[in-house]
């Protein structure tokens, strides 16, 4: 990315002060956020274990605001108001609707016993606000201004999460543009193809600032208030922006333009972001569709939690490049002088685990892809290897844990869970990768290189892990500081905000520990790597911002191809039922790699979860394997042409004149060899893909004969079950067990009376039994912590609310139920559960007592709205009600 090397501002240069700056503040600022969310979960579950007394059922929640002081009477009059209430009901005017149900007597019994429900009531809230008053401290008062501060920040940060992202993107979208940094199958070099680059993103981004404005104008022309106006108008400012920049770079030609060039080439110069741009924006115009692209561009708002974590993991790549990490990682390899072919087998098996937790390939070859290619080429393999080793070196880690794609899959699709899918991925990532060192040692030519004997390599590799020692520390004092300080682990949800955090303490202690810092070589980003902390971050701040500029507004553009795609019909052609399961695998994975050429992965999934997956669903496809097949699917499709989107990143950090000393080092090679940085990831992938589809779909046919197999290897979740199963509703309450079945009543209960038995005389009057008004008053505060529990996603909280006796839904075990729970709970930023019209009815007998409550449940959390009918039943147990099963009607 090209700098300014004009005049500086205390000294930093214009853009550094209107791009760097703000970038980096937007970034340290989702940071912020997402730690202060674990913060402040952390705080609620001491707040419970400090404040809260289970023997007085008084919560934390219910002390994090003075309570109210009840206005009803607890002490009333029955006796005076029953009178009343019959009198005011005899002295009522009679209406023709009483007259066509005859004469209506009042029942002072029903009135009474509804005045003394009432009563209770009133009388349990004067209980719990007595309770909560007392129960209220100074000290309580002192860690709740501390807790609610860090509410304050996460719910900042969620409320506002789609305006942040939009200014991030807009901010890196400009840099991006004035520096001719979008993703492009060939970078432009000469005067024509800058033309041809120039004149694209100014048609793109007309058509795009045409939109946006139209689509604003449709909003305000509703008469309905627009919900996010902001949004709207930093996309319109940001189009009409870039507009202005392309219209400059079409006036004014860049100084470094080599002289002459070909129209023809020049169009592959054209960024991606503009070809689909043109492509969906005609295609919308046409179809007058205009606010269309605006529509499809919106969706990034929509799934700001996901771009956000987006830039914070290319934020954390761009570190670990300012960082002697790598490099210090090969030298425990170098020793041994392995062959290229086995030491890139074991690089790629290395980067497996950085890709899974940058969360997309293309984020790893970004970062480490030109380090990957120097080390290979530096073990004697061929340049073309070298391209493919780079180029692969994100592909294999996408489908292990916590790479956001998977996360993003299991978001949008409830048939299938993260666990399910990593589970499956690791035995994806082991084929593909044994796939991997297989074909390259078959195509290996046989050169003689002397091997390292073990004697003399194992003391050298044993010295350079002394070195790599500290940051392997550093990394596992972060990650169990956020374990034990926060309760936080390292996973695929706390991923993009550790990571970068690991990050900078690695770079703290880079740069600040003393002695040699040079990391080899003397390439201007080598030295580079030599500068202090600060020149650091901010390095990897200003390369973060090319990343994103680039990546996002392609991604963005991609679901609108997708849009594109769905609106034009052609997924209605693929038909609902293939007749063959497998004719559907074969028709889907073809599909699948065509979208993988052109889409990015996210849009792509977006696209493939509301068109394709139906389909793969209604056509005996089980759903686990349906997406292994189409992240694998996407894998190859990224490795091949015509876009071949990890090609071209490995390309772009490469750098062209590698590029061209791969292409003559090979030129008169056999076709193979010549071909080599592409056909070696296809032809493996490739592999790995058809024994997917198909190896995938034996195995589920045969999962009856294999169960011995695939429960000792732990994939029993593969298994064919059925889909769009339901939580089963209760079952009936049983009937009355026969007289001989009867248990045994205890000495002073009533005799049984049979027909056998001459009647007894009316028993003495037993004392009433229990006070239905305090029971549904204890089912009501039951069903209302239930809520907030859930809302305040303490996990722990939530599932203690759940009998033992619980019907889990399907075939889940408790224990897979609960993990399934905490993780979905724990995956959203924000969760918002609201009751309405509660109903509650109670059922006692004796020493136990059941409850159904009926209601209507508005969820939200930061992706999803949904408004429900539900039901829970309960049991109280041990004096505390607990729900024993739970239905969405």
């Amino acid at each position: 990315m090209q700098t300014s090397a004009g005049k500086k501002w205390i000294g930093r240069s214009p853009q550094e002060w209107l791009s760097s700056l703000p970038i980096f503040s937007l970034l340290l600022l989702t940071l912020i956020i997402g730690t202060g969310e674990m913060v402040h979960g952390q705080l609620l579950r001491l707040g419970e274990r400090m404040f809260g007394d289970s023997e007085k059922q008084v919560q934390y929640f219910l002390l994090r605001a003075d309570p109210e002081k009840p206005t009803c009477d607890p002490n009333p009059d029955i006796d005076t108001l029953v009178a009343k209430e019959v009198e005011k009901a005899k002295n009522a005017p009679a209406s023709d609707l009483d007259s066509l149900f005859g004469p209506q007597e009042v029942n002072p019994d029903e009135i009474r016993q509804s005045l003394e429900a009432a009563r209770s009531l009133c009388q349990e809230r004067y209980a719990v606000y007595e309770k909560v008053s007392k129960a209220i401290t100074p000290e309580l008062k002192a860690f709740r201004s501390l807790e609610t501060g860090f509410f304050g920040i996460f719910k900042f940060g969620t409320e506002n999460r789609p305006l942040i992202l939009l200014v991030m993107v807009a901010i890196a979208a400009v840099t991006t543009t004035m520096g001719y940094h979008h993703i492009n199958l060939r970078p432009p070099r000469t005067r024509k193809d800058f033309q041809v680059y120039s004149v694209a993103m100014l048609i793109a981004n007309l058509i795009m600032f045409v939109s946006t404005s139209y689509y604003l104008k449709l909003q305000m022309d509703s008469g309905v208030p627009v919900e996010h106006p902001a949004i709207s108008w930093i996309s319109i400012i940001l189009f009409a922006g870039l507009s202005l920049i392309s219209l400059r770079d079409v006036l004014k030609m860049p100084a470094h333009a080599e002289p002459g060039g070909s129209y023809g080439l020049g169009v592959l110069s054209i960024p991606l972001y503009a070809f689909m741009a043109i492509n969906a924006g005609f295609n919308f115009f046409m179809d007058d569709y205009v606010a269309g692209l605006a529509i499809y561009f919106g969706q990034i708002t929509e799934l700001a939690s996901i771009f956000l974590n987006l830039a914070l993991y290319l934020w954390a790549g761009m570190l670990l490049k300012q960082t002697r990490v790598v490099q210090l990682f090969m030298d425990i390899l170098r020793p041994w002088k392995l062959p290229p072919e086995v030491f890139t087998w074991i690089v790629l098996l290395a980067a497996a685990v950085p890709t899974a937790y940058t969360g997309a390939s293309g984020v790893f070859v970004i970062a480490a892809g030109a380090i990957v290619y120097r080390e290979v080429l530096g073990v004697g393999a061929r340049r073309q290897f070298a391209l493919a080793a780079a180029a692969m070196s994100g592909s294999l880690g996408v489908v292990l844990r916590p790479c956001l794609l998977i996360v993003v899959i299991a978001a949008l699709n409830k048939e299938v869970t993260t666990s399910e899918l990593y589970g499956w991925g690791l035995f994806v990532f082991i084929m593909t990768s044994t796939l991997f060192v297989i074909i390259a040692l078959l195509k290996s030519e046989g050169r003689a290189i002397e091997r390292a004997k073990a004697k003399d390599a194992l003391p050298q590799s044993l010295r350079a892990l002394v070195p790599v020692s500290p940051y392997i520390v550093i990394m596992l004092l972060v990650v169990f500081g956020y374990e034990y300080l926060l309760d936080t682990k390292l996973d695929e949800f706390t991923a993009p905000v550790m990571l970068p955090v690991i990050m900078l303490f690695v770079i703290i202690f880079d740069k600040l520990r003393g002695g040699p810092t040079k990391v080899g070589g003397d390439t201007p980003s080598e030295k580079k790597q030599n500068q202090g902390l600060e020149f650091a971050v901010r390095a990897a701040t200003t390369e973060t911002i090319g990343h994103i500029g680039a990546l996002i507004m392609l991604m963005a553009l991609s679901v609108s191809v997708g849009g594109m795609i769905e609106r034009s019909g052609i997924m209605s052609l693929v038909p609902a039922d293939m007749g063959s399961v497998w004719i559907a695998l074969t028709l889907l994975m073809l599909l699948m790699i065509f979208i993988g050429m052109v889409m990015d992965p996210f849009g792509a999934v977006i696209l493939v979860s509301a068109t394709v997956a139906p389909v793969a669903y209604s056509n005996g496809i089980h759903p686990v394997h349906f997406w292994m097949i189409v992240v694998t699917a996407f894998e190859l499709g990224y490795l091949s042409p015509p876009v071949a989107l990890n090609q071209l990143l490995a390309r772009q950090v490469v750098g062209e004149a590698e590029m061209d000393k791969a292409d003559a080092e090979s030129k008169h090679r056999p076709f193979y060899y010549k071909y080599e940085r592409w056909l070696l990831p296809v032809y493996t992938m490739m592999t790995g893909l058809l024994i997917v589809v198909y190896g995938g779909q034996l195995m589920i046919n045969n999962a009856e004969a294999l169960k011995p197999v695939s429960h000792f290897l732990g994939l029993d979740q593969l298994r064919p079950k059925e889909l769009g199963s339901e939580v089963p509703a209760a079952p009936a309450a049983p009937a009355a067990a026969p007289a001989a079945e009867a248990p045994a009543l205890p000495a002073d209960a009533a005799p049984v009376v049979t027909a056998a038995e001459p009647a007894a005389p009316a028993p003495e009057p037993v004392p009433a039994g229990p006070d239905l008004g305090a029971l549904k008053a204890e089912v009501n505060e039951t069903v209302s912590n239930w809520a907030a529990a859930w809302s305040a996603r303490d996990v722990n909280g939530y599932l203690s609310f759940y009998s033992p006796k619980f019907e889990i839904p399907g075939a889940l075990s408790r224990d897979q139920w609960e993990k399934q729970r905490r993780q979905r709970i724990a995956s959203k930023k924000s969760i918002e559960v609201s009751l309405a019209n509660l109903k509650i009815d109670v059922t006692a007998d004796g020493n136990s007592a059941t409850a159904v409550a009926t209601f209507e449940q508005d969820y939200r959390s930061d992706n999803f709205k949904e408004v429900t009918q539900k039901t829970l039943r309960l049991s109280k147990e041990d004096g505390h009600w607990r729900i024993t099963a739970e239905q969405a009607n």
